[in-house]
């Protein structure tokens, strides 16, 4: 028939396609060799502090340190054994050795991990010998009954940090949920985990019993899903990557609890005091072995992290604000969509359902002839800001149709139909609302030459 007009759906590209479906485990192909096998493939130590009580003796052991590692201690000389000893309580330094001949002492924190302990005990055994007399090692900081190796309270960090940006990705489904309900789930998730991390570690002996812990676990869990929630208006379609690589990826390496900070390279190192895993870490060893030494700066770290997912969170929201206050035609936000990873996709719905295979519409209507008649077989596409096709469905019998799936954004709807002129309209989805968009399509004005018969 000569007043239908067929569309061909646009075809992706093969390298598109492989792009799409392939960045994401190449991703982790590459951030697994730089972050895991190259951080913990060779541990060594670098710049370890210790404490020695004799001036002189501590240039000589500089001197044989260097000689042997290079780069691996950093000996400062205090007056006193007890003052060396005092300067490991302090965390002023990793370990202290008390040179006193025939006597040598090393005081160590076997908080501070097994590995590090077993370094430097095997360091200053055959120093110890150079003084005079067998080295004797005094633990000043001895983890909890269940954590003989000093790795269980990174596996428990492990247990908030991880579950705290998936809980962001899994609330990407839910697109009916409101800004403010999705926040509330993420502050109510975050308390959940931090009690039951605490006693589940706590029931294994893992960690010892200080409930305050759990208000600097919750700090922890909002910092890492608050801030990735904020993240995903910018990130879009690789905030997947971009959360695995900043809570995962860094974090990990650089916590300094499976692998003690002080062995693992520079560049982790470096990231040590900024990301939100290590200040944990480093502020509940302050609370269960170190008599609350050192945990401000953590916590404050803790608690920016806090304060940026909340800015990122209340910059978008305002900035859709505005932009639905009469500056709509100017917006481009392409949808978060995601390959690799359970995001919202667009989908047609059954136009009278309102739950339909854990999917409620998010745009619902009628398509209709001027006179108020049900038009069915419209189509109805809709589009982002740059004109890329998400998702099309056409109008039943009644002319009704829905859609979900889309996320928080500005998207266009195109309907058309053979014979009859096109509508488009420009509307702002919002998390946890439907909207009711109806058209009425006008006909077209046949060609003279169609209504004459010629």
């Amino acid at each position: 028939m000569a007043d239908q007009e067929v569309e061909e759906e646009p075809k992706q590209s093969i390298g598109r396609t492989l792009a799409e479906t392939l960045w994401f485990p190449l991703f982790f192909l590459c951030g697994f060799l730089f972050c895991y096998l190259l951080a913990f493939h060779s541990p060594k130590p670098h710049n370890v502090e210790i404490a020695v009580s004799d001036p002189a003796a501590a240039a000589q052991i500089q001197a044989a340190l260097d000689k042997a590692s290079p780069g691996a201690f950093d000996v400062e000389a205090v007056a006193t054994g007890d003052a060396a000893r005092q300067a490991v309580l302090d965390r002023d330094a990793t370990a202290a050795f008390d040179a006193t001949p025939g006597h040598p002492v090393l005081y160590l924190a076997k908080a501070d991990g097994y590995m590090l302990e077993s370094v430097l005990t095997q360091t200053f055994t055959p120093i110890a010998g150079e003084v005079g007399g067998t080295l004797t090692t005094i633990d000043l900081a001895p983890t909890a009954s269940g954590d003989s190796m000093g790795t269980g309270m990174f596996y428990l960090v492990l247990a908030w940090n991880i579950p705290s940006y998936i809980i962001v990705m899994m609330l990407l489904r839910a697109v009916t949920l409101s800004r403010r309900a999705k926040v509330l789930t993420l502050v109510g998730f975050g308390a959940l985990i931090s009690v039951v991390g605490f006693y589940g570690g706590l029931a294994m002996g893992v960690i010892p019993n200080k409930p305050v812990a759990m208000l600097l676990a919750f700090l922890l869990t909002q910092g890492i899903s608050l801030t990735s929630f904020g993240l995903v208006p910018i990130a879009k379609q690789f905030f997947p990557g971009v959360a695995m690589g900043l809570f995962v990826m860094l974090s990990m390496p650089s916590s300094g609890g499976a692998i003690p900070i002080q062995m693992v390279p520079g560049f982790f190192r470096a990231l040590h005091p900024y990301f939100p895993m290590g200040n944990l870490i480093e502020a509940l060893r302050g609370i269960f072995y170190f008599d609350g030494v050192g945990i401000t700066r953590p916590i404050l770290v803790l608690c920016a992290w806090v304060l940026v997912g909340v800015l990122l969170i209340a910059g978008h929201a305002l900035w859709l604000r505005r932009k639905e206050s009469g500056q709509q035609e100017a917006v481009e936000e392409p949808p978060v969509e995601d390959p690799a990873i359970e995001m919202p996709r667009p989908t047609a719905l059954p136009p009278r359902s309102r739950h339909f295979g854990g999917l409620e519409p998010v745009v619902t209507g009628t398509v209709r002839t001027p006179e108020g008649d049900g038009l069915p077989g419209a189509a109805i596409t809709v589009t982002d800001g740059r004109g890329q096709q998400l998702v099309r469905t056409v109008s039943d019998e009644d002319g009704s149709y829905a859609l979900a799936g889309l996320s928080e954004q500005f998207v266009d709807l195109v309907v058309s139909a053979p014979g009859r002129h096109s509508a488009v309209r420009r509307v702002l989805i919002r998390e946890g609302r439907t909207r009711r968009e109806n058209f009425a399509l006008t006909p077209r004005r046949q060609p003279v030459a169609a209504r004459t018969g010629a």
